[in-house]
């Protein structure tokens, strides 16, 4: 590392004594990177065994790499945590100005421990720690009041991140998340149910710390390169034009986009939210996180007219993305744009991840379908498919659930349906909810076998529509390339780039770009060190409970048709086992 780099300053937050401290970690950033890596053995070490996720020891961890304010596309912060949802590693990252606030303050990660007696939000800046009051912030039934209230009262616009939770986290919900700069997200695995539960409504960062690099003609070149690369690259052009929501359509072609909680994997009534109708008839902007010159992000108006005066009307940008669409359009059954859009910004208001609740959603309508709840467990709604008013009105009393029922849908599918039945059509994969990718085996194995069971962990869902639909590959050749893929990932999250900057940034590019800042790995000393920090990662999981003999699988994957036609109980099988006896 640079010598009077900050990159290895961490800070030190406890909430119950209004402390800070900081310490310097090259130990750990020479080791690991930054990022996951970093994130991973910060949570070895300040994360007791066994410790409750909501237990004031229990650690909020936040990391970033060593390319964060140097390179383009390197925008991502790794948030790291013992989650409530799963019982077992808590990973989530988020874009925006998160990565950028944090390195500007002159920090390489941040650790948080401890609750505060009442709710509070933090104020980081100028290598100070504030705590602030944020008892009439607390309650507020959307999350983006109180961030404008922080906004207004804290300085440093332009190089500043706004962290905060909504009602979901405030009550705990297990699958809440932390939304940063209006539309990025920690959102999978529950980490604004940990901010709820030690009272921190927010944090507010930023900084102005100078980055130097060792040659500054080579890194000229260099930061030249990736930019041409990432503005002239047809794979990002696909991003900045239509967004991830170019996926629906052929998706939904290929009879590999879960519908009605994957009762069908396609639908006759998808054009008008596909990402191509959805650009053209509604997209408002694009926004770019900080130091990406993509502009991935895909914003909607939604124009409603006032309940008291009809001829005004009130104008909501609304973030979409191809995950949103599926699971608060079609796995719920709603295809029509508005209707769907109007659910997207309840879910964004009350703070909760969207792919888990919609497969809630969905879990739910079929559990009424079924007769296996009533209407008194879902507090008199009439839910049925593609009623968006309806879930509208569910996702409010999931975020605060006054029923039995309702209190165990807000702890995800998993537990509800360990407690009320439906556990053949819950969809959700070590814990955590489906994605909206049914193309094959390898997804599946994906989901199972990866580190958070995200689609992102090793894109199994890519393999089966690269490979699998037209080849023969057995379960361990699909296993063998889904560790090589989640190695290679673990390195992309150290150094905090965007995986969808995977196809720029391979590992001599990755090598080449970290030797400016004065580390020095080679290719094969970078997938050595990627497949060291996944099998930390299992080190912790396994630490806290989790083991492959204890995956459910729902049935209904073996029941939908696929592209491949290869989901069968035996393949899955053979491929876990294969996989138990790697990395076990």
């Amino acid at each position: 590392m640079i010598d009077n780099d900050t990159l290895s300053k961490v800070l030190y937050i406890d909430l119950s004594k209004k402390k800070f401290t900081t310490r310097d970690r090259k130990d750990l950033f020479e080791k690991y990177l930054g990022g996951t890596g970093v994130a991973t053995a910060l949570l070895h070490e300040e994360c007791p065994e066994g410790i409750d996720p909501f237990a004031e020891e229990s650690p909020i961890i936040f990391a970033i790499g060593p390319l964060t304010g140097v390179f383009p596309l390197a925008s991502k912060t790794c948030a790291m945590f013992k989650s409530p949802h799963t019982g077992d590693l808590g990973e989530s990252h988020a874009g925006g100005r998160s990565a950028i606030a944090i390195r500007m303050a002159g920090y390489g990660a941040i650790v948080i421990k401890g609750k505060s007696e009442l709710p509070i939000y933090l104020s980081i800046s100028n290598g100070k720690v504030l705590f602030k009051n944020a008892t009439t912030l607390w309650g507020m039934k959307d999350g983006s009041i109180a961030a404008r209230v922080m906004r207004q009262n804290e300085k440093g616009e332009g190089l500043r991140a706004i962290f905060r939770i909504g009602q979901a986290g405030e009550n705990m919900s297990t699958f809440a998340n932390v939304t940063t700069e209006t539309y990025r997200h920690f959102g999978r695995l529950g980490l604004g149910a940990i901010f709820g539960s030690k009272f921190l409504k927010g944090i507010v960062i930023s900084g102005k710390q100078a980055i130097e690099v060792a040659n500054k003609k080579e890194y000229r070149t260099l930061y030249d390169k990736i930019y041409n690369a990432a503005t002239e690259s047809s794979a990002m052009k696909k991003y900045h034009d239509v967004g991830t929501a170019i996926n629906i359509k052929s998706l939904n072609s290929l009879k590999a986009l879960p519908v009605r909680n994957l009762q069908a994997s396609s639908t006759d009534e998808i054009e008008q939210v596909t990402g191509e109708e959805i650009a053209k008839n509604h997209l408002a902007r694009r926004v770019a996180c900080a130091h990406c010159p993509v502009a991935c992000i895909h914003l909607a108006y939604l124009r409603e007219p006032y309940d008291d005066d009809p001829y005004f009307y009130k104008t909501t940008p609304v973030c979409y993305d191809f995950e949103l669409i599926y699971s608060l359009g079609t796995m719920v059954g709603i295809t029509e744009p508005k209707a769907m859009l109007k659910l997207i910004d309840i879910v964004e208001q009350v703070g909760v991840d969207a792919m888990s609740m919609g497969v809630v959603l969905s879990w739910i309508t079929e559990m009424f379908e079924k007769k296996m709840i009533t209407k008194e467990d879902i507090c008199g709604i009439d839910i049925n498919w593609g009623k968006s008013n309806e879930y509208i009105e569910l996702v409010k009393n999931i975020a605060n659930p006054t029923t039995e029922f309702l209190k165990a849908a807000a702890k995800g599918v998993s537990y509800a349906s360990s407690v009320y039945g439906g556990k053949e059509f819950a969809m959700q994969f070590g814990k955590n909810e489906m994605p909206g990718y049914h193309t094959g085996p390898s997804g599946y194995l994906g989901f199972l076998l990866g580190a958070r069971h995200s689609h992102l962990d090793n894109a199994g869902y890519s393999l089966d529509q690269k490979e699998l639909i037209k080849n023969d590959l057995s379960p361990k050749q699909v296993v063998d390339k889904l560790l090589e893929e989640e190695a290679i990932r673990q390195i992309l999250s150290s150094i905090a780039v965007c995986f969808f900057a995977r196809g720029i940034y391979n590992l001599n590019l990755v090598s080449d770009a970290i030797k400016l800042l004065g580390f020095d790995y080679t290719e094969d000393q970078l997938m050595e060190l990627g497949k060291q920090i996944h099998l930390n990662k299992y080190r912790f999981k396994i630490r806290e409970g989790f083991s492959f003999d204890k995956l459910e699988i729902p049935e209904r994957i073996y029941e939908t048709k696929d592209p491949t036609g290869k989901i069968t109980k035996e393949y899955i099988k053979e491929g876990l086992d294969y996989a138990t006896n790697l990395i076990c």
